[in-house]
C-alpha cells in the first residue's frame, strides 16, 4: 500500500515531535520515499540529522537551504507528494494553514500541493480546546483536510487532558485510507466477519474455537487500504481495533447474523471470515453451573446454529471461508453451491503454519465459474489482498457519473454541501443554475467556489431538504448523480452514520 508512494511529512515545533521519527522510520520501512519537511521550531526539539538517518533523505528545514533539491522550487515538493502528513501539527501551524499563510517551506507546500492533506494536532489541552483552534480545525476539516483528533493523557506540563499525540500506527492507518480512495474498491461498501463466535452455556463458560480473528481483520484492514467503506463485524479477539473502520462487536452468532443483516442491506459484498459455532447450547443457564450439583458428567443438548451466509439476503457479492481437514477442493466447491457463494477460500487447518492462530496462511480460491486458484503459503494480509483482487474484479466499476459526500459539520449548519475538487469538471462555472432532484421535489441551485482546495459549495435552496431531513448527521453520506451534464443532477442520501 505504501511501497513508492511519496509521503511529504511536516514536523513542527512540539514536544511530540520526537514520535515523528518513529513514523517517519515505519513509513520507510513500509517502501514509503519519506520526504521530510520541518520548521525551524521543529529542529529546537528532534534534529535534522535524525530524520535523514532513518529515511535515507535530505531533510528540508529551508527555502533557502541551497543543499535541497526542493529548496529553490518550492512547489516541487508540493507536486511531488502522494500525500502531506503533518505530525505533529501546533496550533501555529493550524492557524496559519487555515489562513492561508505560506511563509516557511511547510505552509508553502501545503498551500501549493494538490495531494491530500492529514494533520495531527498535539498540544496543551487549553490551546486545542481553544475557540480560534476549533474555528481553524473546522475550516480545515471543510477544506477537505483529514484531522487525526488528538487523545486523551498525560501532557508535557504534566496535566492529563486532550492534547496527546495520535498513536503512530493509528496516523499510519489513516494514511493508508487516505491514500486508498482513489484505489480499485473506492467508493464500494464491504461487510467482513471476523472472529469466533461464543454461545453461552452459563455466565462463565461457553463454546467457541480456535479462531484468532486474525484473517478477518486482515481482509477488513486491506479493503480499507483499498478505498472500500468498510464495516468489521467482530466476535471477541485479542486484536486491536483497526483504524477507520465501523467496528460491532457482538458475541454470539444469533448476534452476527443479525448485524450482518443490518450491514449489509446497502453494501456491495459481504465477505464472511468469521468462525461460527455449528451448535450452541438449547438454553442457557442464568447461574454458574456447580460441580457439585452438577456431578461426575454434564450433558448439554445442543441445537444448530443459524446458517448466517446462507441466509443473508440482498444483491450482493458473497465470499466465504472453508475450513476443511480432509477433501479441501470437494468440500469447498459443495459450501460454494449449497450457500451460492460468488467465491470460497478454502484452508486445510491440519497444515502447519495455515489456518488458526498463525499470521500466515495458504488457501485455493474457487469462483463460482469453477475455476480453482491454488496459492501457496502467504501472510495474512497477502492472502486478504488476493481475494480481495477476485473481489473487485467481480464487482461493477463505479459510474463514472457519481460521486460521494461525506457531510462536514459546517455543512449540516449551514445547509451547503461541499463538492470535492476532483469533482469540479461535473459541474459549470461559478452562479450558473442547476438543477437538483430530491425525493421532496427539484431544487434550483447554484454553484460557489470555495478557496484554495478547488472545491465547490452548493448553497441556494438547500435549506428545505436539510429541514426536511433532521436525521442528517455530520459523517452521513450523500450520492449525487449527473443526468444532464452541467444542468441536472441527482440527489440522494447514501448511508446514514453508524451510531451505536
Amino acid at each position: 500500500m505504501l511501497t513508492d508512494k511519496t509521503i511529504v511529512l511536516g514536523i513542527t515545533g512540539g514536544i511530540a515531535a520526537y514520535k515523528a521519527a518513529d513514523l517517519a522510520s515505519k513509513l520507510a520501512q513500509a517502501g514509503a520515499k519519506v520526504e521530510v519537511v520541518m520548521t525551524e521550531s521543529a529542529t529546537k526539539f528532534i534534529t535534522p540529522l535524525t530524520l535523514r538517518s532513518l529515511t535515507n533523505r535530505p531533510v528540508v528545514t529551508s527555502m533557502w537551504e541551497l543543499t535541497s533539491e526542493f529548496s529553490i522550487e518550492h512547489v516541487a515538493l508540493a507536486e511531488a507528494a502522494d500525500i502531506v502528513v503533518i505530525v505533529p501539527a501546533t496550533a501555529n501551524i493550524i492557524a496559519k494553514l487555515a489562513a492561508g499563510i505560506a511563509d516557511d517551506m511547510l505552509s508553502c507546500a501545503v498551500l501549493a500541493t494538490e495531494a491530500p492533506v492529514v494533520i495531527a494536532p498535539a498540544m496543551n489541552v487549553n490551546m486545542f480546546q481553544n475557540s480560534v483552534t476549533q474555528d481553524n480545525l473546522a475550516k480545515l476539516k471543510d477544506r477537505g483536510f483529514t484531522i487525526i483528533d488528538p487523545e486523551y493523557g498525560r501532557l508535557a506540563s504534566g496535566k492529563m487532558g486532550l492534547g496527546r499525540l495520535a498513536e503512530v500506527e493509528k496516523i499510519i492507518g489513516i494514511i493508508k485510507q487516505v491514500l486508498g480512495r482513489s484505489s480499485d474498491l473506492a467508493g464500494k461498501r464491504i461487510v467482513v466477519t471476523a472472529g469466533g463466535t461464543q454461545e453461552a452455556i452459563d455466565p462463565v463458560r461457553y463454546i467457541s474455537n480456535h479462531s484468532s480473528g486474525k484473517m478477518g481483520y486482515a481482509v477488513a484492514e486491506a479493503a480499507r487500504d483499498r478505498g472500500a467503506e468498510v464495516t468489521l463485524i467482530t466476535a471477541p479477539t485479542s486484536l486491536p481495533e483497526p483504524v477507520g473502520i465501523e467496528v460491532i462487536q457482538v458475541t454470539s452468532a444469533v448476534q452476527m447474523k443479525e448485524a450482518v443483516a443490518k450491514a449489509t442491506a446497502q453494501s456491495d459484498a459481504l465477505i464472511m471470515a468469521a468462525a461460527v459455532a455449528d451448535y450452541q447450547p438449547k438454553s442457557t443457564v442464568k447461574g454458574k453451573i456447580k460441580r457439585e450439583i452438577a456431578g461426575a458428567d454434564l450433558t448439554l443438548e445442543l441445537t444448530r446454529t443459524p446458517d448466517i451466509l446462507a441466509e443473508a439476503k440482498g444483491n450482493f457479492l458473497r465470499v466465504g471461508f472453508a475450513a476443511e481437514s480432509e477433501n479441501l477442493v470437494e468440500n469447498a466447491k459443495d459450501k460454494l453451491q449449497r450457500k451460492q457463494l460468488d467465491l470460497v477460500a478454502a484452508n486445510d487447518i491440519t497444515a502447519p503454519d495455515s489456518g488458526f492462530n498463525v499470521d500466515t496462511n495458504k488457501i485455493t480460491l474457487i469462483g463460482k465459474d469453477g475455476e480453482v486458484e491454488d496459492l501457496p503459503l502467504m501472510s495474512k494480509r497477502e492472502v486478504a489482498d488476493k481475494i480481495l483482487d477476485r473481489v473487485a474484479g467481480l464487482l461493477p466499476p463505479p459510474s463514472e457519473n457519481s460521486f460521494e459526500v461525506i457531510l462536514r459539520p459546517v455543512m449540516v449548519k449551514n445547509h451547503f454541501i461541499g463538492i470535492p475538487a476532483l469533482q469540479k469538471t461535473l459541474f459549470p462555472p461559478m452562479n450558473t443554475a442547476l438543477v437538483l432532484l430530491t425525493e421532496v421535489g427539484a431544487i434550483e441551485t447554484n454553484i460557489i467556489r470555495r478557496g484554495s482546495s478547488g472545491g465547490l459549495k452548493l448553497t441556494k435552496g438547500l435549506i428545505k431538504w436539510f429541514k426536511a431531513h433532521p436525521e442528517l448527521k455530520p459523517g452521513d453520506k450523500l450520492r449525487i448523480t449527473v443526468l444532464e451534464p452541467m444542468k441536472r443532477y441527482r440527489l440522494e442520501i447514501v448511508k446514514l452514520e453508524y451510531r451505536k
